[in-house]
Parts: C-alpha cells; sequence; structure tokens
C-alpha cells in the first residue's frame, strides 16, 4: 500500500511540555531526558495565518540581577559570562541583530536523532517571530499513525518519499524554523529545498546522543529497534552507525552549531548541562557569520 502525503493537506504540530526536565531554580535544562518528541496541546495551523507560533511557552530563565539587563548579545560568541545573566534577553537581543540579515528567509535544523532540533527550534521561533514545523510530526497527521508505524507498516522508503514532500511544501513558505528528521540530508533533493533558506547542523557529541535516548527509550525510534543487551551500547554502535553514513552530509549544512564547543566557552564538561535558550543564542550567532560572510563576498 503506498502512502503519500495529499495536495491539499492541513495539518497541525503538537508538542508536550510534561517530561521537560527542570533545574531547582526554574532554569530549563536541556538534559539527558529531553530528547524525545514533545507534544503541547495548541496547534500551529500550516497555512501560517501570521507569523509568530503560537505552542511555545516562553523559555523559563535564570532570576538575575539588574546589572545583567545591558549583556551585549555577543556575549556567548566572546566566552565572557557575569555571575549572572538573563539567557532570554540575550536571546532577543541576538534575534533583533540578526533579523534584518535572515530577511524572512526559513531556518532548517538538521543533526541526529535526540539532538534537540524541536526543543531548539521552538526556542528560535520564538525569538524571532516566526512559526515553527516539525517534519515528523507533519508526517504522522498526514498519513494518521505514528512514525514508528509508518517504518514498520510502509517501510523507511515511504516515509522519506512524505519527508520530501513536506520539505517541498514548506520551502514555499517564509519565516519558518524547521525541525527536519535525522535522516532528512540523506536525499540531495531534500537539499534543493533548504537551500532556500538557511540550514544549520546541531552537532552533538554521540554520547551524550546516546545517554538522551536510553533515558526515554528507543520504541518512537525505529532505526533504534534493538535486539537484547545493554540498551545504552546497543545505541551508541546504532547512532556511531548512523552516524558514518550521514555525517559528511550533515556537513553540507550552512551552519553548525557544537554544543562541544558551546560547553567550553561556558567551561562545563557536559554538554547536556546546556538549556535550549544558550544553544538558540550559538545558532543565531553563527548564522550572523555566516550572512553577514555572504554578503561581504
Amino acid at each position: 500500500m503506498e502512502v503519500k502525503i495529499s495536495q491539499s493537506w492541513q495539518l497541525s504540530t503538537w508538542i508536550n511540555s510534561e517530561n521537560t526536565a527542570r533545574k531547582p531554580n526554574g532554569l530549563l535544562r536541556f538534559s539527558q531526558k529531553c530528547g524525545e518528541m514533545h507534544r503541547y496541546k495548541k496547534p500551529i495551523s500550516y497555512h501560517l495565518p501570521t507569523r509568530k507560533g503560537s505552542s511555545w511557552q516562553r523559555p523559563l530563565v535564570l532570576k538575575v540581577s539588574r546589572s545583567s539587563e545591558n549583556v551585549p548579545a555577543s556575549v556567548l560568541e566572546s566566552g565572557c559570562f557575569p555571575a549572572s545573566f538573563d539567557e532570554t534577553k540575550i536571546l532577543e537581543n541576538k534575534a533583533e541583530e540578526i533579523r534584518q540579515y535572515l530577511n524572512g528567509r526559513c531556518i532548517y535544523l538538521v543533526g541526529m536523532m535526540g539532538s534537540g532540533k524541536t526543543t531548539v527550534g521552538r526556542v528560535l521561533s520564538e525569538a524571532l517571530g516566526y512559526s515553527f514545523y516539525d517534519c515528523d510530526t507533519l508526517i504522522e497527521q498526514a498519513v494518521g499513525t505514528t512514525v514508528a508505524e509508518i517504518f514498520k507498516l510502509h517501510g523507511e522508503s515511504i516515509f522519506r518519499d512524505n519527508e520530501t514532500e513536506v520539505l517541498r511544501k514548506l520551502s514555499l513558505r517564509h519565516q519558518l524554523v524547521v525541525s527536519t528528521g535525522g535522516g532528512a540530508v540523506v536525499r540531495p533533493i531534500n537539499w534543493r529545498y533548504m537551500q532556500k533558506g538557511i540550514s544549520v547542523w546541531l552537532d552533538v557529541p554521540l554520547e551524550a546522543l546516546a545517554r538522551r535516548i536510553t533515558a526515554v527509550g528507543t520504541d518512537s525510534r525505529p532505526l533504534l529497534h534493538q535486539e537484547s543487551g545493554d540498551p545504552y551500547l546497543k545505541t551508541m554502535k546504532r547512532l556511531s552507525n548512523l552516524f558514518e553514513e550521514r555525517g559528511e552530509a550533515y556537513a553540507n549544512a550552512n551552519v553548525r552549531a557544537s554544543l562541544q564547543n558551546i560547553a567550553a566557552k561556558l567551561r562545563d564538561t557536559d554538554v547536556c548541562n546546556l538549556t535550549p535558550t544558550v544553544i538558540a543564542i550559538e545558532v543565531l550567532e553563527q548564522i550572523e557569520k555566516f550572512l553577514k560572510k555572504k554578503v561581504q563576498t
């Protein structure tokens, strides 16, 4: 049975905040438990009637002193942090700076499963006033079942066909942040669509990905269904194989946001301690560099 997306599809994207990990002080933490797809109960219409995606709640922020209000947006780039700083304020400042360079172009997040594309994507969309879409969720809504079931019942090729169709339709729009599936980079046609905007690779160490995915389980990830044995070791082995297949493709992205580099700037040894907001700041910093360089050439 062949499953394809209707030309007149009308879908909604959902996320859920129930499993979002929080530190005791209220700071949103991008922990190993935050690798799953989230579903809130407010839909974002595919027809994009407004610029803002309404489904994301503003990121929680660390309580800070008044002196942090004037922290420059380039604070992450410089690596010089005050004792306390308002992540959201910095992100808002950076979003305001970069908006003129973006000129409405879409942002496509690529990367391995569990790299946080959906979580970070929602933070970016809120900061920029863009709408947010998750490709996997759009496919699920169109086909009427989960990604895992699509793989099981129809095979990976049918899923990839639908993925390409989703990207084609989204590439016709503007002012979107799009979270792609981990394997979206393997088809050259998908890059043709994403090149209409700006592609960003969220580069997360495989060890961190394996910890996150193992913590939440692999049931929703068809490419990680595994035999008996240590879940972490099995997941790590499969992720390593997938990255060997896709690593060069991820490197085709216009921008790379390395969580290892961000953690080094913050003098932290664990990338799972990074918040989605801090990662989003780095993404915008790298996009700004790319666009300014493009203008100069």
